[in-house]
This record gives C-alpha cells, structure tokens and sequence, in this order.
C-alpha cells in the first residue's frame, strides 16, 4: 500500500506541476517551440552590427598590456577599461573567490584577443557609409579624470576628420552598475541620423558549464514581458531577434551576469547570433536626428553583477527593470522556490549559519503542514493496527480477489480509514524538496557556505565516504563510491521511519521497498549537502510526530 502511496503522490505532484506549467509558466518563460517560431529577423532601417576582431592566442596578463586603460573600482568590483574601442573587458569580484582552497578572485570579463574574451561595448552607428565612426580599433581619449569610481566619473572623446565627435561619459555605482551616457556633437552644417546600440561579445562556451536542465546558462532576456533563454547551442544553429519596446538582456552564468538595459522608452532590436563568437546586442530601431551644429545624447545601463538576490531585486525595483529577477533561474515553481530562500535568508540573519538556517526552516515546514501530517499519520497509525485483519482477510479470500476487495472496503468504511492518505506528505514534499534543490543550487547567497564540521559548502556533496569509515581509513574512493555521513543519516532515518508505516501485505512489494532507503541514499548522496540535511531532518521531525500519534490511536474495532 505504501508503494501504491508513493506513485499515486509522484503522478499527483506532476499533474501540478505539469498544470501549473501549462497555464503559468508562459508569461515568464517561451516554450522552445515558440522561441523557433520567433527567431525569424524582424527587418529594421537600422545598420547591422559587424565584428571584426580575430582571436589572438596570449595570456589575460600580456592581453591588458596591449592597449592603454582606465582603471576602475569600488568595494564589489576592480577591473579596467580598454582606450581601444572603449570596451569594459577587464573586471574581477572581490567578493568571491574562485574555490575554498584558493584565495584567487573570480573574474567574469576579459579582453577580446584572448581565448575566454569576455566584453561590454557600446555606441553610436549609422547607415551613411561616408561617416567614420567609432569601432573595435578606435583609441579614444581620456579628458580630465583617469580613474572610475563610485565618487569620480570618467569622460572619453574621439573625433573623425569629417567635424564630428562622439563623447562617452562612464559612471559607476558602489556596486555593479555602469552608467554610459553617449553623446554625439556635430559641428558641420549637414544632418545625419544615429542609431545607438549595445553589445556583449563572449569568445566560447565558458569552461564548467553546468549542463543542468533546471539551471539555464546562456543568452537571456525579458522582452515585452516574456522571458527568452537561448542556449548556446541553439545560438550556434540559428540566431534570435526580436523587436520589443521595453527589456534588458545578457549572458547569465550560474552565479554571474553580465546585462544591458537598453534605453527607456525606445523601442530596440534585440539579438542573440554565432559568428565565431557569441553576441548579445541591442540596436535601437528609430534613429536620433543629428541636425547641423548641434549634438545628440542618450544612455544605457551595463549590470556586471553577481547574482545576489537583494542586488538584483535592488536593481530591479530602483531602476524599473522589467522581470530584471528572472536573471536568477528560479524555475517553474517560482511561486515556492523564491518565498523559500527569503525564508532561509531570514533565519541565516537571525542565526548567522545556512546549515542552521536550512534546519529552522525545515522546522517551520513542519509545523505548517501538521494538521496535514497528523491526519496523514493518524489513518497510516489505524492501518498498521489494521494490519493483521487485513492479513486474515486476504488469507480467508485468497481465491476471491472482488470478495477480497469489498471486504477491505468494508474494514476502511468501518474503522474510517482512507488507504490513500499516506501520499498527502509525499505530495506536500516534492515541491517543496525541489524548490530547495533549486535553491541551493542556483543562489550565489549558498555558494562556499560552510556547516558544522566536515561540512565546508552546503551547495557541494557532502565529500566523505562510507566506504574509507568517512576519512579513518588513509586512501581516497572513487567519486562514484562517495556516500557521506549525511547521506547515511538520511537513509537510516528513512529506514527507521519506514518500519513505522504499515508494511505492504504483497511480499515481493515488501522486499521492494526495504531496499528503497539504500536506493534514495545512493541517488541522493551526490545532491547538495544542504539538501541531504534537510531531507534528514525532516525525517526525524516526521519520526517523532509519528511516534506520537501513534501512541495516542486506537482501532475501535477488529472484526
């Protein structure tokens, strides 16, 4: 019975999730098929973005050596900009370094001639092929200050021989943001028109790709309301490009994000292609009028940020960034998986350790769903004390499988037992056990943050083994063999919990789901530690609310 409880709660939580996908998840997210259907270039008067750059094989350091730059920081970021084609590609967080057993910081961007080139550039175009504008090879100018920080803009100019002059002034906030504000300054007596424009330019598929189909990574964007997410792949058979009047877009990493927000009110071409390298670009579609002697002006926002939940909610609500959230890949149960990390965000506050914080807030799960729980328990308690009449019965109807079946109804009717009430746990868990896993797999907030003991990162496996007494024996195992102590606590806490429930009366189910605690601690052992903990705790919460009301059930009558 409780196998037939398990699938009956698995087929349950999918048709939620699957109706929930259905009727929610649009508004938020295109389907493949959609995305296909959409990725059909929508024509404009606007020039098409060339690239021209070729890959040079160097280091990143001999590569910041080759153009003059502009050095940049503040207390989040430090990095520079190149003078040649006044590209931000050098910038490094502070915050965060590249593993536990180093103390080298995590870089996100890098200069185009390298093999992970990594850039943000912006500007001005036009379709007058008689104008010199400014490209990849230009050296802008530096005018008055020389370093960007939170207190001090910096000011770029370059100018063609034909009296024209475009101008760049660069702000930078005390966190991620970079405010470009492009102007162009005609001095001639003829008219011209402008298109602006921003560009991420990305060499290869970077290195530690996840490849998880609940995290994407790739190019990503919010377009009139609805959520694109290309993989790169997809990008590398057929480009995206779409036509919106409000957004954003960028490439997004597992914990990074590099982001343009276009101009406001104006309304944008936005492109995803392949050409040797990946792009992200926006073009605006309707052009500024240059009239003679006078000047032009308009602003873009770069967000090179690490994807803490209050920064891009931050960003999101103080600049009005459409959906600007969804750069973290809550998933389709958006609904649960957020609400639940402020949940722990909140205790790890109060406490000051996630692990802690996991532990509290798989307390407060509990607790919300224990009438659920205790009705659940209550009927599962009558059952196993229904145990040896239902084995009578089956005994005395072994031939009559219908007279065996209007029996046991008859004893559920009687005692008021529902056989299916075992699955209202199972069924409130699942989501909830996959909003976690979302959780601390994809929040940055989770990352290198250690528990108790040999715990160092709650978003990693637990690292020891079963298999070396968990470090006492002096050799390594193979990773397919690293079932940790938590793991272990889980499956032996599940174990104990299911020698509570009434055992199946079929003995070939019986010996089926003996095996199950081994079987979930295998396949779970690889999952987060954090996950595991939570999976643990929880069992022995439900253990001792078991106990409890199975103690206080009785069967009235036993026929």
């Amino acid at each position: 019975m409780e196998t037939k409880n398990v699938i009956a709660a698995i087929a349950l939580s999918s048709a939620v999730i699957v109706l929930y996908s259905l009727f929610f998840v649009p508004e938020q997210s295109a389907t493949k098929q959609n995305l296909a259907e959409k990725k059909i270039e929508q024509n404009t008067d606007a020039p098409a973005l060339e690239q021209k750059e070729t890959l040079i094989q160097i280091s990143r350091e001999d590569a910041l050596k080759t153009s003059e730059r502009i050095k940049f920081e503040n207390q989040s970021i430090y990095g520079s900009i190149s003078l040649k084609g006044a590209a931000i590609d050098d910038l490094t967080f502070k915050d965060y370094n590249v593993s536990l057993e180093s103390d080298e910081k995590v870089y996100l961007l890098g200069p185009r001639n390298i093999e992970d080139g990594y850039l943000i550039e912006s500007g001005f175009v036009t379709n007058d092929k008689n104008i010199d504008i400014p490209n990849s090879d230009t050296i802008w100018s530096v005018t008055g200050n020389d370093i960007l920080t939170e207190q001090s803009s910096v000011k770029l100019s370059w100018s063609n021989d034909q009296g024209i002059t475009f101008e760049k002034e660069i702000v930078l906030d005390d966190k991620f943001l970079f405010t470009i504000t492009q102007r162009v300054v005609n001095s001639t007596n003829k008219k011209y028109d402008f298109y602006s424009y921003g560009q991420i330019i990305r060499n290869k598929i970077p290195e530690g790709l996840s490849n998880f189909y609940i995290l994407h990574e790739g190019p990503i964007a919010t377009l009139d309301d609805e959520l694109i997410e290309e993989d790169y792949d997809d990008i590398q058979d057929q480009k995206f490009s779409r036509v919106a009047k409000k957004g954003w877009l960028g490439i997004g990493d597992k914990y990074f994000v590099a982001s343009l927000i276009p101009p406001k009110n104006k309304e944008f071409k936005t492109t995803f292609d392949y050409k040797d390298k990946f792009r992200a670009n926006f073009i605006s579609t309707e052009p500024k009028k240059l009239d003679a002697n006078s000047s032009i002006e308009e602003s873009l926002k770069v967000i090179v940020a690490a994807k803490r939940v209050d920064v891009i909610d931050g960003y999101a609500d103080s600049l009005k960034i459409d959906k600007f959230d969804l750069v973290i890949d809550w998933g389709f149960l958006y609904f649960i998986t957020k609400p639940l990390f402020f949940g722990i965000d909140y205790f790890f506050k109060l406490l000051g350790n996630y692990g802690l914080a996991i532990i509290a807030i798989t307390i407060c799960i509990r607790l919300t769903f224990f009438p659920l729980a205790n009705f659940s328990f209550r009927s599962m308690a009558k059952m196993k004390a229904l145990q040896p009449e239902m084995v009578r019965l089956k005994e005395l109807h072994k031939n009559d499988k219908m007279k065996l079946q209007q029996e046991m109804m008859a004893l559920y009717k009687k005692e008021k037992v529902n056989p299916m009430s075992g699955c209202l746990p199972i069924l409130v868990q699942i989501p909830v056990f996959f909003a976690l896993y979302k959780v601390l797999f994809v929040t940055i907030e989770m990352r290198q943050m250690p528990f108790y003991g040999w715990i160092h990162d709650l978003s990693e496996r637990d690292p020891t083994s079963l298999f070396n007494l968990f470090g006492l024996l002096p050799y390594d195992v193979p990773s397919f063999l690293v079932i940790g102590a938590w793991p272990v606590a889980m499956g032996v806490s599940m174990w104990i919990q299911q020698k509570l429930n009434p055992a199946p009366t079929d003995a070939m189910q019986a010996k089926i789901f003996m095996f199950f605690p081994l079987f979930l601690t295998v396949i779970l052992a690889p999952f987060p530690s954090g996950l595991v903990i939570y999976w643990t705790v929880n069992n022995v919460l439900t253990m001792a609310q078991q106990v409890f009301i199975m103690k206080r059930t009785t069967v009235k009558t036993v026929t």
